[in-house]
């Protein structure tokens, strides 16, 4: 898509450089703040050895951190969709009129935001629960840190496939729970494409390039789910040449 509509790709980056931004935004607040954070949170050890409080204060400042970090990563992509619906929407058309189009079911347009905005929070409170949980799993010894990165790549990846690829099954008519279940059929291309694209989120700015293009691929994974021709039309030839035994009639 980035070769063949490199504009529009420009236009959907706009939504996710936005909510990299405030992400950032909110992150160096806290970091401006988190010393008074820590401080109101531990004074239980007010009365400690100086070293034993400092040590808590900087143990629960850099947990803090580690954790609004981790959790930015989660909620990026659901504020990203909430800043970009009509961006992606507009995306998962070119990519369903570009393979012939498909069988959209026309909605008011509040009626879409509010579908939208309701499958969308739901997806954030999940994904903010799954993320403290595995946030905590990180502190289990030896193991832990390295299994939350892993269940936490395939995890995100799933709910960034389901996330990404409703702007294809609403145009249709489906619902979250409907279009879940339906990817829950082909989980384990749903988690591959989700996984490769969670984690090139990680990487500065990767998500601002990535986003457009991933909304397209997850248009794709719903049309493979559904049985739809995922490849582009056969170009019909311009001039037909005559049959090999044409001979034109002799004067």
């Amino acid at each position: 898509m980035w070769g063949r509509r490199p504009k529009l790709m420009l236009f959907g980056a706009i939504p996710a450089l936005l909510a990299a931004l405030l992400l950032l935004g909110a992150l160096i607040g806290l970091g401006f703040g988190i010393t008074d954070l820590t401080d109101w949170m531990t004074g239980f050890a007010e009365s400690w050895p100086q070293w034993l409080e400092t040590t808590i204060q900087v143990f629960a400042g850099v947990v803090i951190f580690a954790l609004a970090i981790w959790l930015s990563i989660l909620v990026f992509t659901t504020l990203t969709l909430l800043i970009g619906d009509p961006f992606y929407e507009k995306i998962a058309e070119a990519v369903d009129d570009e393979l012939g189009g498909a069988p959209v079911v026309e909605r008011g347009i509040w009626k879409a935001i509010s579908i939208s905005l309701r499958d969308n929070l739901r997806m954030l409170g999940k994904s903010i629960v799954i993320g403290v949980l595995l946030f905590a799993l990180g502190f289990v010894p030896v193991v832990g840190t390295v299994l939350a990165i892993i269940i936490g790549a395939l995890v995100g990846g799933w709910f960034l496939s389901v996330e990404l690829s409703g702007y294809a099954f609403q145009r249709r008519g489906h619902r979250y729970p409907q279009y879940r279940r339906m990817l829950g059929r082909r989980r384990g291309l749903a988690i591959g494409l989700g996984t490769c694209v969670f984690l090139l989120f990680l990487i500065p700015l990767g998500a601002v390039l990535v986003m457009p293009a991933a909304v397209a691929g997850s248009t794709l994974l719903a049309r493979d789910v559904l049985g739809e021709n995922v490849q582009r039309p056969a170009q019909q030839p311009t001039h037909v040449p005559p049959p090999s035994n044409f001979y034109p009639p002799q004067r």
